[in-house]
């Protein structure tokens, strides 16, 4: 029996509340998770600590070492100073912890070849590490609100995937998806190809063709509950998995 891959997720961090308890905490939305699972992933939820001595970033390549693959989930906007710009008016959510942890998880991830699915954030933190950049504010380059109208709030788009792309083979030559972002991909960083875009030209996913499954949507396939490429990541997952255990055996 093929052994069930493990798959790291990564979290937000906000001060919330359950039952009587209010508190600071890792949280995520569950279908995120549920999706890994559904998909045949054990899912490891992975919080930025920020009072590791050695920074939110310490002991990313022991985390990656256990892993089998890694999903960078969705949240606030990415620091501009990680490109090399001051904020735009519109940016909000920065966590530079966030930023620092999941940099170096991803980092550690692309030299172990890893299996990576990046989702909406997690597009663009894929985007920065490779010294790519974003559209602060995406409304004010392509000038209409189709992919967000407003905060935390989702709309169809669609969009079209590139032909021979590891996004097309996921989601067919084109698909509706399910959209919540003020910022895009810009500038494309070392190595990325963009593999699919909305009818503005709006870049919507991108992937990374010399790696073993490196594929970034800018859309949020756990909104609609998309579990297609949850499979194909883990499916990349169990190949990486036995791939590894074959060259530690040797």
């Amino acid at each position: 029996m093929t052994a069930i891959p493990l798959i790291g997720v990564t979290t937000y961090v906000a001060d919330t509340s359950w039952s009587s308890w209010e508190r600071r905490a890792a949280v995520l939305p569950e279908s995120y998770f549920e999706l890994v699972a559904g998909a045949g992933g054990r899912p490891l939820l992975l919080p930025p600590p920020s009072s590791a001595p050695r920074g939110p970033g310490a002991g990313a390549e022991e985390v990656i070492d256990v892993l089998d693959a890694l999903v960078l989930t969705g949240g606030g906007d990415v620091d501009p100073a990680s490109y090399g710009e001051p904020p735009d008016p519109e940016v909000s959510g920065v966590d530079v912890n966030r930023d620092a942890s999941e940099r170096a998880l991803l980092a550690a991830a692309l030299r172990a070849d890893m299996p990576v699915l990046a989702i909406c954030r997690g597009c663009q933190v894929l985007n920065v590490e490779l010294g790519g950049n974003v559209y602060q504010h995406l409304p004010d380059v392509v000038g209409n609100l189709d992919h967000r109208s407003a905060p935390m709030v989702f709309g169809d788009v669609d969009v079209k995937t590139v032909p021979g792309t590891v996004t097309a083979s996921i989601f067919g030559p084109a698909t509706t998806v399910r959209c919540s972002h003020h910022q895009a991909i810009r500038d494309l960083g070392r190595g990325l190809v963009v593999s699919a875009q909305a009818g503005d030209g709006v870049v919507e996913a991108v992937e990374l063709p010399s790696a073993r499954f490196v594929v970034a949507v800018q859309w949020h396939p756990e909104e609609s509950m998309d579990r297609r490429p949850f499979d194909a990541l883990v499916e990349a997952a169990v190949a990486y998995a036995r791939h590894r255990a074959v060259r530690r055996s040797a």
